[in-house]
């Protein structure tokens, strides 16, 4: 069937124009006698110019599609109202256009935006080219207007999409890393291949297995907080000192992982400590996710970390507070309880007990203060703690009484014991002779059979003997737990 040009015009499924740019032309010709040179330049000082040019471009004809898209009844209404079609974006794309035209290219394209006559935005793929024989004049452009707004849409949507989640990522108040552990889960497949069911004995075998899994975690990319965390000035520091900041304890966290890995578990969190480059501690807790679309070769892991130090340390300085007297330093009465029910428990025998009082303390406190009291305390549990190491331990189990407990030793042992406080005694008392510290002691050993409790009230029965008979004789160095000089 034979169709003229006109109809294939007239009928072709994309938007058509002809147009007519031998008013462009002539404008380029008075700007180049005016001695421009770059026509880009030229037009972005004044966007007045670029307006002259398109309104210097008369639309000669268009097809059907071309009516249809931009929603006009005829050319004569679409072309009454180009200054609705053609508008604000546009004039920076047609800078494009115009540039070709100047320095003699017969085709072009650009991306820009179009407006039906009702106002619908669009975003147009346009293609330009200068109709043969017409090049001298540019009397005749044929250009086609592609509506590409959904795909135009979605690529916006999609860039949109990336940067939030990359602003998400950068800006995120938590240390987030991206990694790559596809070698690893290579290196897990082959001890699977080579018959091992368990990774657990094969790692009690084969230590080695997890460092060189360590050594094979690529690191992808981390945030500002991740930098900010461990204090590195940028990405390539943090890279090249990375030893210095997963070390130690970190191999066991790093086991369990693979553990974790091992058994299909993709997302887990645990608790690991690591080291900022200046040496200090990060406790921190680590939570691991293999990112959806990766669980097949674990090509894009997130780490995401959270600093606890402060947690830990005020969790540690609650335990702490749960299990020492403020005080003196030493232990506590709650601390004490526990480790007599632990050694009540235990099968180790002997354990002797030393129970101690500290002398004059009401009197002090109530002529020089508590002020007074309270460094007459700090004094003597200085003395214990100059005395007592693991497994011993010193406790503060009233306001004036102390307890030392010390399993596996003997009464030997425990004389040993009160004769080196006697000795811390008289060198404390030497600088501070204006207050001497006077304490009644009071040791037992464990006999055969005999419970803790049984022990602690031999002991507790000594001390006051001791505390009855110095103060009926003072002067006898039998008793007396002041200085001996």
């Amino acid at each position: 069937m034979n169709v003229s040009d006109s109809s294939i015009f007239d009928m072709a499924p994309i938007a058509m124009w002809i147009e007519d740019f031998s008013g462009v032309k002539r404008l380029f010709e008075r700007w180049r006698a005016e001695g421009v040179g770059d026509i880009r330049t030229f037009l972005k000082e004044d966007m007045r110019r670029v307006e002259a040019c398109s309104q210097a471009i008369e639309v000669v004809r268009v097809n059907r599609k071309t009516l249809s898209l931009y929603e006009a009844e005829t050319l004569e209404d679409l072309t009454a109202n180009l200054s609705t079609v053609f508008r604000d974006e546009m004039l920076d794309s047609h800078i494009n256009e115009l540039s070709a035209l100047w320095h003699g290219e017969t085709g072009f394209e650009s991306m820009g935006v179009n407006y039906s006559l009702s106002g619908r935005r669009m975003d147009i793929h346009l293609k330009g080219s200068v109709m043969p024989g017409h090049e001298d004049t540019l009397s005749q452009v044929l250009l086609t207007t592609e509506d590409v707004s959904e795909r135009e849409s979605a690529r916006r949507n999609e860039i949109a999409s990336r940067q939030y989640a990359e602003g998400l990522f950068s800006h995120s108040p938590v240390s987030l890393w991206v990694e790559d552990f596809s070698a690893i889960k290579d290196l897990l497949e082959d001890v699977r291949l080579s018959g091992v069911d368990d990774l657990g004995v094969f790692l009690d075998v084969h230590p080695e297995f997890v460092r060189q899994c360590m050594s094979e975690i690529r690191i992808i990319d981390v945030n500002q907080a991740t930098l900010e965390l461990f204090g590195a000035s940028d990405l390539q520091t943090l890279l090249a000192r990375q030893s210095e900041i997963f070390r130690d304890e970190m191999e066991k966290p790093f086991r369990e992982q693979l553990l974790d890995l091992w058994d299909g578990k993709l997302h887990h969190h645990r608790e690991v400590v690591n080291y900022a480059l200046d040496g200090s501690i990060r406790n921190i807790l680590l939570h691991f996710s293999v990112l959806p679309g990766h669980e097949h070769d674990w090509s894009q892991v997130q780490i995401a970390l959270t600093d606890i130090t402060a947690r830990k340390k005020a969790e540690a300085y609650l335990e702490y507070l749960g299990k020492h007297d403020v005080l003196t330093k030493l232990y506590n009465r709650a601390f004490y309880t526990d480790e007599l029910n632990r050694l009540e428990r235990k099968a180790l025998r002997p354990v002797s007990v030393i129970i101690m009082d500290l002398n004059g303390l009401k009197q002090v406190n109530d002529q020089l203060g508590h002020d007074a009291g309270d460094s007459l305390l700090r004094r003597f549990g200085e003395v214990l703690e100059g005395v007592v190491s693991r497994p011993f331990s010193a406790a503060r189990i009233g306001g004036d009484e102390f307890a030392l407990l010390m399993p596996g030793a003997d009464a030997k042992a425990a004389n040993t014991m009160v004769e080196t406080i006697y000795e811390l005694l008289h060198i404390n008392n030497q600088f501070y002779s204006n207050a001497p510290l006077s304490v009644s002691i009071g040791r037992a050993t464990s006999r055969e059979g005999e419970s803790m409790d049984a022990l602690v009230k031999r002991a507790d029965i000594a001390m006051y003997e001791h505390k009855r008979l110095s103060a009926r004789d003072p002067l006898n160095p039998d008793y007396a737990m002041v200085s001996r000089g």
